[in-house]
């Protein structure tokens, strides 16, 4: 698996650094304070040279010194103008420069007054993870690789918390295990491969492991993971990871893992369906924030559960018209096979639900509809607890992670009943980002603070993105982010105030500032 770098945040150490990296807005001098003098005076040689404006895009650089290291500095345009993402995106383009420099330890010093300056370790580590990931281990190339980063600094005018440098390199460090499970491919990553690298994740971190094959599946009436999983020589899985922080609140995480999505008998068409690799990103998320608690020893009760199944068309497979019993005994009738991740989910949740957790979060690649919503760089988010809400939303706005609050309306629910079955799995192409969510919501019994987070659209960048296609790692930060907020507030707090009807609150949005 990929290794991250490793991450330090605090003031400029004195050497060690191959490339220092700073940015400036329109009108604005570089942020110096605490900086070698000879980097600092490089810095001003920079900005003092005609034609440096800090525009937009705008790039210079030089060297400290005979025996110094490079020296960039990056315009960012005008102030007003620039939110937290455009400061984001900088450290990402500035760390792919740096391996293109062939530069392995470099030193970030962001703008003063800038949302990184004053963010959580979580920000960073994210953005590190972004910025120098590479998926490569199945390329065979006779030129020569790319550098690779080894050390990142964030460079603060005053020392940050040893605990700030752990979190953002246990974020960096999962988020790029995230992207890693997500990017391999699906005649690698099948239901006992991601399997196998629980296990594997569950050994290491010293968490418990457990797997249900399809006899358990049966014995157990777990009917929408077999259906799922039923076209397919690979055959479907539920894997469960348990850890134990001796107390705190419990914390249930769900991810849907379809290893491989052709539609099934409702097949999809051929454009992009190599994308559908992708259908396990919330299996792969859930997966690294188990990894991130263990490394980080946090104080609460966490259980993951990650049903598997990869969507084939076969004799076997399951068809419109058929009617699945699931766990928790309500039947469904399948009205398109293609509306399959709700069907795997409908099993987890169920089980998830009926343990009592104090907050349930589940993640899924769910709808395209929510893509289509909110574009290709935000994740749609529906719970019926404000408070909940709140938390989340704050959490993605202080990681740069793009969250959107969607209604949960009563009427969603209607549209979900069947004609000859309690629920049918699809709806009206109106709004089915919202059935969708509405169809999972029968599925949490009674279960009040719960949320679930449709990831299609931040999950991973597709061929037509603005980034270099693949997976992204999105919802590892904010929801480390979130559950340090939770525990510093003391654990799981009391359900918020509801408003009228399930999810009738304010539909508040993380624009990831």
């Amino acid at each position: 698996m990929t290794r991250a770098p490793e991450i330090e945040i605090g003031p400029a150490a004195e050497a060690g650094a191959d490339l220092v990296v700073a940015a400036a807005f329109i009108g604005e001098t570089p942020g110096v304070d605490g900086l070698p003098r000879s980097i600092a005076e490089a810095l001003g040689r920079l900005a003092a040279r005609p034609g440096w404006r800090g525009a937009d895009r705008q790039k210079l650089q030089t060297e400290a010194g005979s025996d110094g290291p490079v020296v960039a500095l990056y315009g960012l345009g005008k102030r007003p103008e620039t939110n937290g993402r455009r400061v984001d995106e900088w450290v990402r383009e500035a760390l792919c420069d740096a391996a293109t420099l062939r530069a392995s330890r470099v030193a970030v010093v962001v703008p003063p007054g800038s949302a990184l300056a004053t963010a959580g370790g979580e920000r960073f580590g994210r953005l590190v993870a972004r910025g120098t990931y590479k998926f490569e281990r199945f390329r065979n190339s006779g030129d020569e690789p790319p550098g690779r980063v080894e050390a990142v600094r964030l460079v603060l005018p005053e020392e940050a918390s040893a605990e700030e440098s752990a979190v953002a390199a246990t974020v960096a460090g999962a988020v790029a295990f995230c992207r890693d499970l997500a990017n391999a491919p699906a005649n690698e990553a099948n239901p006992a491969w991601m399997d196998e690298r629980a296990a594997e994740l569950a050994a290491e971190h010293g968490l418990a492991h457990s797997s249900l094959g399809r006899p358990e599946l049966e014995a157990r009436g777990m009917g929408g993971i077999l259906a799922v999983g039923a076209g397919s020589e690979n055959e479907p899985r539920l894997v469960r990871l348990d850890y134990d922080g001796g107390g705190g609140p419990k914390i249930a995480l769900v991810g849907k893992g379809v290893t491989f999505d052709t539609g099934g008998i409702s097949i999809k068409p051929s454009a992009d369906m190599d994308e559908m690799k992708y259908d396990k990103s919330g299996a792969c998320t859930v997966l690294a924030l188990a990894r991130a608690v263990a490394e980080l020893a946090l104080p609460v009760r966490l259980a993951v559960y990650v049903p598997l199944a990869e969507n084939m068309p076969d004799g076997r497979s399951y068809r419109p018209g058929d009617i699945v019993r699931c766990y928790d005994g309500k039947t469904v009738e399948i009205l398109n096979t293609d509306a399959e991740g709700r069907m795997i989910l409908a099993d987890a949740l169920a089980l998830a639900a009926e343990e009592s957790p104090d907050v349930l979060l589940e993640f899924s690649t769910l709808t395209g509809a929510s893509v289509i919503a909110l574009g290709q760089d935000a994740a749609s988010l529906y719970t019926p607890d404000d408070a909940l809400a709140g938390a989340l939303l704050g959490a993605a706005e202080g990681t740069g992670e793009r969250l959107w609050r969607m209604p949960l309306w009563p009427e969603f629910v209607e549209r979900m009943k069947g004609d000859h079955a309690d629920l049918k799995n699809s709806s009206s192409r109106w709004g089915s980002a919202n059935t969708a969510a509405a169809f999972l919501s029968r599925f949490v019994g009674g279960l009040e603070r719960w949320a679930h987070l449709d990831i299609a659209g931040g999950a991973y960048v597709g061929r037509d993105g603005d980034e270099d296609p693949g997976a992204t790692g999105y919802g590892v930060a904010f929801t480390v982010a979130w559950l340090r907020g939770l525990l510093a507030a003391g654990g799981a707090a009391a359900p918020g105030a509801r408003a009228e009807g399930p999810g009738a609150g304010p539909r508040a949005g993380s624009a990831g500032a």
